[in-house]
């Protein structure tokens, strides 16, 4: 066919004009999200729902159909988008689940536009032709009249039936597949998208009656000790959590050219206890799961956040634990509690008081609320008015500072990079984490100076992971590979620090190698402090009191993955055809994940999911 015929057919048949634009959307989106970036497949998996679509408009639509084509590819292009987007920062497929996170969206626009690179914005160009063409009248009244010329009836609903089966074909076989990002390949983006719609994500419930703390401890192969190490040896003292976002592990002990960035972590982590082997377990919230998880133990539900799914169960929670052994409790966080829907998770977590922004003030802001600075400060005077009632107190903080895109005031600054991190994603970061260490010193000689450190358990954590490694590009990768040693890897991203300080320890300063993540930090506290756990379900363990740990994992990895001793295990379509991940990037004997415990950390997340879900109301007495 010549290729002015051709030209003229796409002009004027829609059908064949908005296929091949799809299709080229479709092959940007496979160029980010896959390994194998777009192949011949695509034309099996997403083509045929292209055609379901303009199937559809060709039966139905008697005028503007040119429109309907217009908003046909609006709404894909919409799609394809998210997808690129959302896969950028979280490394997974968006679902209609993450709707509830766009009154969000506004208020890390500097985050989402951050991960924009230009060529994504190609998505657009054919939407940016369209207005031109508005401008352009007779032209495009010429496309609209040809437009409307109807296609042979039965030749469309040949192509309907053969696109609405190789849909079911894409869709069906492919179901029971575990990794989400296997299953969007396999299936097809947009039919995954249509799939999530109709399919029941979620295990089949287990009746409360099963639910006992003996299966857990089962399930994760541990048995807690008669007798634990450090039992009460912090008793009556205060407990202050600090949450640091975004902070990874690699910053401890990580010099520049040889200068510390972070100081003051590096001297907590040199004269106390500091768990170098600690991952991150939060789900779509973020820094809001990271304090579900924490004060729960418990982990995040399967789909949504948990400031979002959970808040209408009154949970079992440090908080309430606490309040149980005479303690007053408080959080802080300079942002607006009505952000992730925390002012409903705190009541669920029965925290006594929340410090927002209301509380904190709008001086100094950094991204959305006050500055790191100003929430230390504020909160240790609070802390003085607080020890004065004569009862301990339990607060958390939750720091904001060095939030996603990374890119604080200069006035800020606290140290000069070499000029290679200039203008990179790895210098931002590296830039707004010195200046949260910087602020964190400032804390501890403040807490010091009021009488306060010395009486109290101070645990600090970071929240969840800070470079993804979906977002960096080539220079970012370069000086991540500086900082390593070696290529930056999926287990390095999710490694977070815990450090523990606190009274009554013979030997304050240890460099505990078991691995442990958000969830046995309650366990570990309540051990420390004398809280007994007995009448409290929880899935982490006291990481004093053992050496062996099963850490399912969600949302930032796919489904069914888990952290061992050894090892991050990612499986595929299954078990069989999953991935190993050796820790710190050593292969220990023996070491290989087995088809058992993949199987036993789903059990402990259906467990967690069915136990959670049939908690009572949290306006329940």
């Amino acid at each position: 066919m010549p290729i002015r015929q051709l030209k003229r057919l796409l002009q004027m048949r829609p059908f064949l004009f908005f296929t091949l634009i799809l299709v080229v959307k479709s092959m940007l989106a496979y160029l980010v999200i896959f390994d194998g970036g777009p192949s011949w497949t695509l034309f099996i998996t997403e083509l045929p729902f292209f055609w379901l679509l303009f199937c559809l408009i060709e039966w139905f639509a008697t005028k503007r159909k040119l429109a309907l084509y217009v908003t046909a590819n609006l709404f894909v292009t919409a799609i394809l988008f998210a997808v690129i987007m959302y896969y950028k920062y979280f490394g997974i497929i968006v679902t209609y689940h993450a709707l509830e996170q766009a009154n969000q969206v506004t208020a890390v626009k500097s985050s989402v536009f951050s991960l924009l690179d230009p060529y994504y914005l190609f998505i657009f160009l054919d939407i940016i032709v369209f207005i031109v063409l508005l401008f352009r009248k007779s032209k495009l009244q010429n496309w609209k009249k040809f437009s409307q010329v109807p296609l042979n009836k039965a030749v469309v609903s040949l192509v309907f039936i053969c696109s609405l089966a190789l849909c079911l074909f894409n869709i069906l076989p492919n179901r029971a597949s575990m990794n989400e990002l296997v299953k969007a390949e396999d299936m097809g983006i947009l039919n995954y998208e249509l799939y999530t719609i109709f399919a029941d994500a979620k295990m089949p419930e287990i009746p409360m009656a099963d639910i006992n703390q003996q299966t857990i401890d089962q399930e994760k192969g541990i048995t807690e000790p008669q007798s634990p190490k450090y039992w009460k040896s912090a008793s009556g003292k205060n407990l202050i959590i600090v949450q640091m976002e975004a902070f990874q592990n690699f910053l401890i002990d990580l010099k520049i050219d040889g200068h510390e960035i972070t100081p003051n972590m590096n001297k907590l982590a040199h004269e106390h206890l500091y768990f170098p082997n600690f991952y991150q377990q939060v789900g779509q919230g973020n820094t809001s799961d990271a304090e579900f998880v924490v004060n729960t133990s418990f982990y995040t539900p399967p789909t949504g956040a948990a400031s979002m799914v959970y808040t209408d169960r009154k949970l079992p929670s440090l908080p309430r634990l606490a309040e149980e052994n005479g303690y007053q409790t408080a959080t802080f966080h300079t942002n607006v509690v009505d952000f992730w829907n925390r002012k409903e998770l705190y009541k669920a977590l029965g925290w006594g008081k929340y410090y927002d922004q209301t509380f904190f003030g709008t001086d100094d802001m950094v991204f959305f609320g006050p500055s790191d600075e100003v929430l230390y400060k504020k909160t240790a005077e609070q802390f003085s008015t607080m020890e004065k009632s004569g009862k301990p107190f339990y607060s958390q903080l939750i720091t904001m500072s060095s939030h996603h895109p990374f890119t604080i005031p200069k006035g800020k600054y606290k140290l000069e990079l070499p000029d290679r991190y200039d203008g990179t994603f790895v210098g931002d970061y590296i830039r707004a984490q010195n200046y949260a260490d910087y602020s964190l010193g400032l804390f501890i000689d403040d807490l010091k100076k009021r009488g306060l450190w010395d009486n109290s358990v101070f645990v600090i954590y970071g929240d969840h992971l800070g470079l993804p490694i979906y977002s960096l590009d080539n220079d970012d990768k370069a000086l991540m590979h500086e900082i390593y040693g070696r290529d930056y890897g999926i287990t390095d991203m999710i490694n977070i620090p815990l450090i523990i300080s606190s009274p009554g320890i013979q030997e304050p300063h240890q460099v505990l190698p078991q691995l442990g993540a958000q969830s046995d930090i309650m366990p570990t506290v309540s051990n420390l402090l004398g809280f007994s756990l007995a009448d409290h379900i929880h899935f982490g363990q006291d990481l004093l009191n053992q050496t062996s740990n099963t850490l399912p994992e969600r949302y930032y990895l796919p489904s069914g993955s888990l952290i061992t001793n050894h090892e991050l295990f990612i499986p595929g379509t299954d078990y069989k055809d999953g991935t190993h991940h050796p820790l710190k990037g050593t292969v220990q004997p023996n070491s290989t994940t087995s088809e058992d415990q993949y199987n036993r950390a789903l059990k402990l997340l259906q467990l967690s999911d069915s136990y959670v879900s049939q908690l009572p109301p949290v306006d329940q007495p």
